[in-house]
């Protein structure tokens, strides 16, 4: 049977949308309820059975990342011990025993793009069978993350090149994902993937999102010189040429796909996350519903 040990998360870049806090703070340190975005990313990792986790990070945001996943705070232990408050240190815990996490920065030869982050995880992935790359822009909400249908579907199809989560959407949305194109008689193998194509040029609202599931042949698209869209190294346009050489599969989760990729999108998955996951949910929703009136 196939085994995917490995992911990368990719929180590299300028997140110039949220300035100016996103000088500071990654954006995937961000709150959704008292957790980081980039917490529920790593625990949809661990529900998939990943290993080990590279987090790709700015320079800034590298130091910040080390210090969530590894601080145990002896001195907040101690003290809420102390005071009889032991349970309140639990989530912490929580953190550190997730499996190993290793943070790295992008390498500043690659151009920008989404690409390459990833394309700086290259030296840890490059002798696995297969691997998930995540983008923290995107949360998945519900019982089965996208990461373990990934993997599912990996050990079903282990012939697969890569296997990218897709979901339908509406009208115009369609033009900040790559749109995918079935080939003829198939519902899951991908003929093509356009990266942020124009509404009236996509060849359906199918859109790949940020999870995926890659084979190490992936980097022979992901270089330097394989640019694309406004010169910018995409993911998309480098699963669109391996699409032409080999078997690329799509797979659908259960679960609820939200992007927290800008401040609006942003401020509604924590809205989400919070009524559906926060034991104070029924009082902010009796504060929105007074709110409203």
């Amino acid at each position: 049977m196939s085994k995917v040990r490995k992911a990368v998360i990719t929180d590299a870049g300028f997140a110039s949308r949220y300035l100016p806090i996103t000088k500071t703070i990654p954006k995937a340190m961000l709150p959704l309820g008292n957790r980081p975005i980039m917490q529920l990313v790593v625990e949809e990792c661990v529900q998939a059975g990943i290993e080990e986790i590279i987090i790709v990070a700015t320079p800034e945001g590298k130091p910040i990342y080390e210090d969530y996943f590894n601080n145990g705070v002896n001195r907040i232990r101690k003290q809420l011990a102390s005071q009889g408050k032991e349970d309140r240190y639990e989530p912490v815990q929580h953190v550190l025993d997730y499996p190993k996490i290793v943070v790295i920065t992008q390498d500043p030869a690659l151009p920008y793009g989404n690409g390459s982050p990833i394309a700086s995880a290259r030296d840890f992935l490059i002798n696995e069978e297969a691997f998930l790359a995540l983008y923290s822009d995107d949360v998945v909400f519900g019982e089965v993350g996208t990461a373990k249908a990934l993997v599912d579907a990996f050990e079903e199809n282990p012939d697969a090149q890569a296997i990218i989560g897709v979901q339908e959407v509406e009208g115009k949305a369609i033009e900040k994902y790559g749109a995918v194109k079935f080939k003829a008689n198939s519902n899951k193998e991908v003929e093509t993937v356009i990266e942020k194509p124009k509404f009236e040029e996509a060849p359906s609202n199918l859109a790949s999102y940020g999870r995926y599931l890659l084979r190490p042949s992936i980097f022979e698209f992901l270089k330097s010189d394989e640019l694309g869209k406004d010169n910018e190294l995409w993911t998309a346009d480098a699963i669109d040429k391996l699409a032409k050489k080999a078997k690329v599969l799509t797979a659908r989760a259960k679960g609820q796909w939200m992007t927290t990729g800008d401040p609006e999108n942003y401020f509604i998955a924590h809205l989400n996350f919070v009524l559906n996951h926060e034991k104070y949910a029924d009082a902010v929703l009796k504060y929105c519903r007074e709110f409203k009136k």
